[in-house]
């Protein structure tokens, strides 16, 4: 007999059944979809913006660069307080939280409201992510690469019906009842989603998928604390390669459906480039997650960020809808090994013990990609009425990252946890 992180008494069974890690899965799936559908739309909601404000898209950009700094933040406090409370209860309320935001955005008519209820107020309901992911991995040590990819797919799902939906939704309602729409689904499903959660496997009376006879009496408990991953290069490593992989992929959210229509595509068409995206993506997370766990997650890393760097190479040439589109199917591929991959490495670098903080941490180095990422593209646009140096900045930037992630040390055949130096 046990005690759960809660304190409740559970009794390890033996008895084979069926495994609660899937609904944690399904449970993720679903809640990822959600959170991720701000950035995922953002974009389709920059021209009505520019043509019933006329604010510059450096304004605009703005918002979602302030976003991407705070959802850093918030993403190492929930995760603390998915740690000292039930995920269930936090998950809920940023639920909640998310939903009140687009009701607020719906209502909105000046530029500080904007700042506040999409930079911050849903930045907060969003950055429930990295617990979501630190849950996942505790529930897995085989195929935690592959489960990781499934509930992934969430995310990939959100970029391939969110865009074409809000397009449509915007074109036949105008973007205020959309935000509303939005907003009444986004809480529906996510509060609903969030009942299901169970921290770690010891709640139900089970152990992690894949669990050594070693690992069943403290399968939570290995690893190191957020101070002594700080005083590693690997972590340093990988937050460097979270701010490449978020400074180039929330730029590309934001920016690709306008700068689409500048070529002369049609909004519905640029609205597809995001859902193309998101579609490969679906693929991409799945097959990463199961090359993770075959090759390693720093080859698979690498080979992602390289597919990066062709694709914004391709982007600068692109002229034609088709173009668009080729250039969007293999930015998701490499979306998909990258973002599949964070968590897992996390977890076999440094352990559980502290996983989703010690990831909500490397998270906040990606955050500041993500707001720098944007923000830089509005402000080029602005003064040079082109993307082009931005798009070769995101190509060089990838092949950094390819480097980056050759440099991360792999594990030892055997070695669960990377030691601290002092160790």
């Amino acid at each position: 007999m046990t005690k759960d992180r809660e304190g409740a008494a559970v009794k390890q069974s033996s008895k084979p059944g069926f495994f609660y890690g899937y609904v944690i899965v399904a449970s993720a799936f679903l809640i990822l979809m959600i959170i991720f559908m701000p950035p995922g739309v953002y974009g389709v909601f920059f021209e009505p913006l520019v043509k019933e404000f006329n604010w510059s898209r450096t304004i605009i950009s703005g918002a979602a660069a302030l976003n991407n700094l705070a959802f850093g933040v918030f993403c190492v406090i929930s995760a603390r307080l998915c740690e000292r409370f039930s995920p269930r209860v936090v998950v809920g309320v940023c639920g909640v939280l998310l939903g009140l935001s687009y009701f607020l955005m719906s209502q909105m008519n000046s530029v500080w409201q904007l700042y506040l209820y999409y930079g911050v107020i849903i930045a907060f309901g969003v950055s429930i992510y990295v617990a979501i992911l630190s849950i996942v991995a505790r529930w897995f040590v085989k195929r935690r690469g592959l489960m990781t990819g499934i509930a992934f797919s969430g995310l990939a799902l959100a970029s391939t019906v969110g865009p074409p939906v809000m397009s449509r939704l915007i074109s036949t309602y105008d973007w205020r009842p959309s935000l509303i729409i939005l907003g009444i689904a986004s809480m529906v499903i996510m509060v609903a989603a969030s009942q299901f959660l169970k921290r770690d496997p010891q709640q139900v009376g089970q152990l992690p998928y894949g669990a050594s006879v070693a690992e069943q009496n403290a399968p939570i408990a290995r690893g190191l604390s957020l101070n002594e991953a700080l005083r590693t290069r690997q972590f340093w490593l990988i937050s460097g390669m979270y701010f490449v992989f978020l400074f180039c992929t929330i730029l590309f959210l934001v920016h690709i459906v306008i700068h689409a229509i500048d070529l002369g595509t049609t909004p519905p068409n640029a609205a597809n480039v995001l859902a193309i995206y998101g579609v490969v993506g679906i693929a991409s997370v799945n097959i990463m997650g199961m090359a993770g766990d075959r090759f390693g997650p720093r080859l698979t890393s690498a080979i992602s960020f390289s597919l990066m760097a062709i694709s914004f190479f391709w982007l600068l040439a692109a002229r034609e809808t088709w173009e668009l589109y080729l250039f969007a199917a293999i930015l998701g591929l490499s979306w998909g090994g990258m973002q599949v991959l964070f968590s897992p490495l996390v977890a076999e670098l440094f352990g559980l013990k502290a996983h989703g903080v010690i990831l909500g941490a490397a998270a906040f180095g990606g955050s500041v990609g993500a707001t720098l990422g944007p923000l830089l593209a509005g402000y080029m646009f602005d003064k040079t009425g082109s993307y082009s140096l931005v798009f070769i900045i995101c190509a060089v930037l990838s092949i950094i990252a390819v480097v980056l992630a050759l440099l991360v040390k792999a594990r030892a055949r055997g070695e669960k946890v990377l030691i601290a130096s002092k160790h």
